[in-house]
C-alpha cells in the first residue's frame, strides 16, 4: 500500500463493495476489503483495481478475510451485518449484527487505534452506540450513515415532484434512522424556499411519508436484498468530508451530550465533518412540537441500546 490515505471497508457485500469502487474512482485513498467470505473480497477488489485504466485512477485494492492488512486505516467503514429482508425491520435486525459489529469493532480498533469508524449497519444509531462502548473511542470518532442517506431520499423526491435539480434541495432530517425519523418540513428548502411554500400540504406529508419508509420500499421492490447505491454514495460524501478535511456540515449518527437536551443516546443530527471526524454538533433552533418529536425519536433508540444490555 502507499503512503496515501487509507481505507478499509468491513463487509463486502453489495454496500461495501459499491463503497470501495466509488472511493476508488475518488483517487486519494488505498483500500481494504474485508471479508469472511473467503474469495469474495479478494475477488471484488481485483475486479475493481482492472478497472482503474479505463476510469484513470491509481487507488491500491486488496482483499482480505482478517483485520491485519487493515493495521493503520485513517478510515474504517463497516458494512457487516445481516440485511433487511421484506417483512423485517431494523429492530430485528438487533442482536443479530450486535455480535458482528462487536466483532468488527475489537479486530479494528486493536489495528488502528486512530481511525474513524463510519458504521452503515443497520439499526444504525444503535450500532454506533455499540460501537463506540466497545471501541472507547471519543463520540467525534465514530459516527453512522444514516442522515445523509434519509436527506439523499427525500431530496430526491422533492426534485422530481418539483422538477428542479437535485443540487438546490435541501433536506433536513433528524433522529432515529427507521420510523421515529423527524423530518422538518418547514427546514426543507429548494433554492431557499420551503417546500411548505412550495407544495400543498398533502403533498408535503406524502413525500415525507415516502422517505421514513424509503429503505423498506426499495427492500420490497428487490425483494432478495437492500438498498446500496445510494447508501455508498452517502459513505463516500462521508469519507470525502472527513479526510479532505471539507469541514462539511452532513446529517449523521452522533452519540450526544446535551445537544437538542439529549444526553447519552445516539440519533442523527447534522454536525460538521472534517479531518478528526466530528469537529462539532449543529444545534438547529427547532420548535416545540420539532424538539418533542426529535426526543421521542432518541427514545426509541435508547429502548434498542437497552436491549443490548452493554451495562
Amino acid at each position: 500500500m502507499s503512503s496515501r490515505f487509507k481505507v478499509s471497508i468491513v463487509g463486502a457485500g453489495n454496500v461495501g463493495a459499491s463503497c470501495a469502487m466509488r472511493i476508488a474512482e475518488r483517487d486519494y485513498a488505498d483500500i481494504v476489503l474485508v471479508d469472511i467470505v473467503e474469495g469474495l473480497p479478494q475477488g471484488k477488489a481485483l475486479d475493481i483495481q482492472q478497472s482503474g485504466p479505463l476510469l484513470e485512477f491509481d487507488t491500491r485494492l486488496m482483499g482480505s478475510n482478517g483485520y491485519e492488512e487493515t493495521a493503520d486505516s485513517d478510515v474504517v467503514v463497516v458494512t457487516a451485518g445481516i440485511t433487511r429482508r421484506p417483512g423485517m425491520s431494523r429492530d430485528d435486525l438487533l442482536l443479530m449484527n450486535m455480535e458482528i459489529v462487536r466483532g468488527v469493532t475489537r479486530g479494528v480498533v486493536e489495528r488502528s487505534p486512530e481511525c474513524i469508524m463510519i458504521i452503515a449497519t443497520n439499526p444504525i444509531d444503535a450500532m454506533v452506540y455499540l460501537a463506540l462502548h466497545d471501541s472507547g473511542f471519543a463520540r467525534e470518532k465514530v459516527l453512522g450513515l444514516s442522515g445523509v442517506l434519509d436527506a439523499a431520499r427525500l431530496a430526491s423526491f422533492v426534485a422530481a415532484e418539483l422538477n428542479v435539480s437535485v443540487e438546490d434541495v435541501d433536506a433536513c432530517v433528524l433522529g432515529e434512522h427507521g420510523g421515529s425519523m423527524v423530518i422538518v418540513p418547514r427546514l426543507t428548502t429548494v433554492h431557499g424556499d420551503p417546500i411548505t411554500e412550495l407544495l400543498p400540504s398533502e403533498t408535503v406529508e406524502r413525500l415525507v411519508q415516502r422517505t421514513v419508509a424509503g429503505g423498506a420500499e426499495v427492500v420490497g421492490l428487490l425483494k432478495t436484498g437492500s438498498a446500496f447505491y445510494a447508501p455508498s454514495a452517502a459513505i463516500a460524501m462521508m469519507v470525502d468530508a472527513i479526510l479532505l478535511d471539507k469541514m462539511r456540515i452532513l446529517p449523521c449518527a452522533i452519540r450526544l451530550d446535551g445537544e437538542y437536551g439529549i444526553t447519552d443516546t445516539v440519533i442523527s443530527v447534522p454536525a460538521k465533518l472534517g479531518r478528526n471526524g466530528v469537529d462539532r454538533v449543529v444545534e438547529l433552533t427547532l420548535t416545540a412540537n420539532e424538539r418533542a418529536a426529535v426526543a421521542r425519536s432518541a427514545d426509541v433508540v435508547r429502548e434498542l441500546i437497552g436491549v443490548m444490555k452493554l451495562g
